[in-house]
């Protein structure tokens, strides 16, 4: 009875769901080769495969909705109560936000890569090291004296920063 009923909502909704996973095959494959061709590492490159797959997701839920008969008056007060409360909850952690779309933005036009020393001119506190990771909220950068300092990606986009030395993690190796 169910399958009957509902028979054109569930034939549109495989077909949506063939049509979201061929998208997503598609958008993993240009991020990937994206990321390999800017010599960006694999954590970086899969954590965007994971922003991609959850945006889809959430995409495929909405038009979801529609096919199963919502109308957008309902919808729109849905996510206006949803959004109100998300407002205040995401002010308050604004700064996390901050700094993973700075990690987004870093994966697609970042110049300087895992290994590069860099020199990040803050008027108070700069700093010179080489970068030993790219994370979603921040830089690992190892300072010449062995420290390890943790740089939010926001404050990257923010500040100036000048390439000191090329792959200068894989001279260093080769002294040693």
């Amino acid at each position: 009875m169910f399958f009957e009923t509902y028979k054109s909502e569930l034939i549109a909704s495989v077909l949506l769901l063939i049509m979201l996973l061929i998208i997503r095959a598609i958008s993993i494959a240009l991020i990937s080769k994206l990321g390999k061709k800017s010599g960006i590492n694999d954590a970086r490159i899969h954590l965007i495969h994971r922003y991609a797959t959850v945006t889809l997701f959430l995409i495929g839920l909405l038009i979801e909705t529609f096919i199963f008969g919502a109308q957008l008056k309902d919808l729109a007060l849905l996510f206006s109560s949803v959004f109100a409360v998300i407002g205040i909850a995401l002010f308050a952690i604004w700064s996390i936000l901050s700094n993973i779309t700075s990690g987004v933005i870093m994966f697609f036009s970042f110049p300087y890569k895992v290994g590069d020393k860099i020199l990040i001119h803050d008027k108070d506190f700069p700093i010179e090291g080489i970068i030993e990771d790219i994370r979603a909220f921040h830089l690992h950068l190892r300072l010449d004296n062995g420290d390890l300092v943790t740089y939010p990606n926001n404050l990257m986009l923010q500040k100036a920063v000048t390439l000191v030395e090329k792959d200068a993690i894989d001279e260093g190796s080769d002294a040693i």
